[in-house]
């Protein structure tokens, strides 16, 4: 199963891919969707979903992951991000992808086995899991960890369908 994790934001969007294999996670690509801050929001928002676009071609996901909108100090900010992640959501369901989505203690969790994990300690964990040389930009790290979620989720979703078996 190859996934395609993404954490949104309306200046910078990281997307990383994942192959899930048995029991193994493969590292596939990562990387970071910039747009420019002085371009107009609906401008911002093209752009993310056009090159998520490009990124569903490019590699065939199975399934998307995102992560879940936070409680943010600043609501402005907090809209703006959540039209970037309704962007990402619009690019994976018009490829006919299932999108998943998971909070970020969800993610923490999955990740590193604890929710309240700092940023540096997923990161390692996302090196560590996916057996790169080094750890990825911060957002694709942050993307990368989301797809590692759904992974683990699905395992787990996966062994229970096959308990509830008759």
């Amino acid at each position: 199963m190859r996934i395609l994790g993404i954490d949104p934001g309306s200046r910078i969007t990281g997307y990383g891919i994942i192959e899930k294999r048995g029991n193994r996670l493969l590292h596939i690509d990562n990387g970071a969707i910039s747009t420019r801050g002085s371009a107009d929001l609906a401008d911002r928002l093209k752009v993310i979903y056009q090159e998520l676009e490009r990124v569903i071609a490019e590699y065939a996901p199975d399934a998307v992951a995102i992560e879940r909108i936070f409680v943010a100090k600043n609501a402005q900010s907090a809209l703006k991000l959540g039209h970037a992640r309704g962007a990402a959501m619009l690019a994976g369901v018009n490829a006919g992808l299932a999108v998943a989505e998971y909070t970020a203690v969800e993610v923490k969790n999955a990740v590193v086995g604890y929710g309240r994990a700092e940023k540096r300690q997923v990161q390692q964990m996302v090196r560590m899991l996916l057996n790169l040389p080094e750890i990825a930009q911060e957002d694709a790290s942050d993307a990368l960890a989301v797809a590692i979620c759904h992974a683990h989720s699905n395992v787990l979703s996966d062994r229970m369908a096959q308990l509830n078996r008759p």
